[in-house]
């Protein structure tokens, strides 16, 4: 064998290797590549869904419903194609389609869950938060037109107002159910300045009349409470007496 053939034999066989390395890289970043579209989009349709089944009834309309059955049902069918083995992605696909032909009629079974505290408040906060991040990803991605996404935008921002009228108004109708006049006072104040701060604050006319009438209720009741009662006994009433009496005994012995 000539000296010539072994070395393009050689060289045959580094150039195979090469070969063989490079298209089993190239399978493992594929099989990596799938892999995290898998779980991105398993993620992001996991998030989809728990926000049309948690968010509270009273947030929750129709439109936005809709909004999330079209983004899930996107994701899916996304997913679908880098998942193919899953036998439940098919079913979930068809059952997204038939709730979006519905339209406005889709049923909403999202129980109103009524905003009382801090913690109620924030968790519905969050949510919205995360709605926001969901429809800005699908923007980015053209799931979602421009158009659209800043109308939501914008409904968002009202969702976060409504969520804050109805925390300083229950707040403050459970101080006054516990007695507690100061406490409401401050809490429908607070309501009071969050909406006279809104840029479209003829929006919400009716809201701020409301929490403007309860302020006016429970700072009529603190005013009252604050008064004293004249025929009702204290300390210092009783304090006052003692004095005037030992004064008067004080006078009544240097002048006689």
């Amino acid at each position: 064998m000539s000296p010539l053939l072994i070395t393009v034999l050689i060289v045959a066989g580094i150039v195979v290797l090469g070969l063989i390395a490079f298209i089993n890289h190239s399978l493992e970043a594929g099989k990596l590549e799938r892999a995290r579209q898998k779980a991105e989009l398993t993620d992001r349709i996991r998030r989809c869904s728990n926000l049309s089944e948690s968010m509270p009834g009273q947030f929750m309309t129709p439109p936005l419903k809709q909004l999330l059955n079209r983004l899930e049902m996107q994701l899916s069918i996304n997913l679908n194609k880098v998942d193919r083995s899953n036998p439940q992605l098919s079913g979930r696909i068809q059952d997204l389609r038939t709730q979006i032909a519905m339209g406005e009629a889709v049923p909403i079974r999202n129980p109103a869950q009524p905003v009382q505290n801090e913690a109620q408040a924030k968790e519905v906060r969050f949510q919205l938060e995360a709605l926001h991040a969901i429809l800005s990803h699908a923007q980015q991605e053209a799931l979602l037109p421009p158009q659209e996404a800043k109308q939501w935008a914008g409904e968002i921002r009202h969702m976060l107002v409504m969520l804050h009228c109805e925390f300083f108004n229950n707040q403050g109708q459970q101080n006054l159910q516990q007695g507690q006049a100061r406490q409401a006072r401050l809490a429908f104040e607070r309501g009071v300045q969050y909406l006279r701060k809104q840029p479209d604050i003829k929006r919400y006319e009716q809201q701020l009349k409301q929490l403007e009438t309860q302020l006016a209720r429970a700072n009529a009741m603190v005013l009252e409470t604050a008064q004293p009662v004249a025929d009702e006994p204290s300390e210092l009433g009783e304090g006052l007496k003692t004095l005037d009496e030992e004064d008067t005994w004080k006078k009544k012995n240097i002048y006689d």
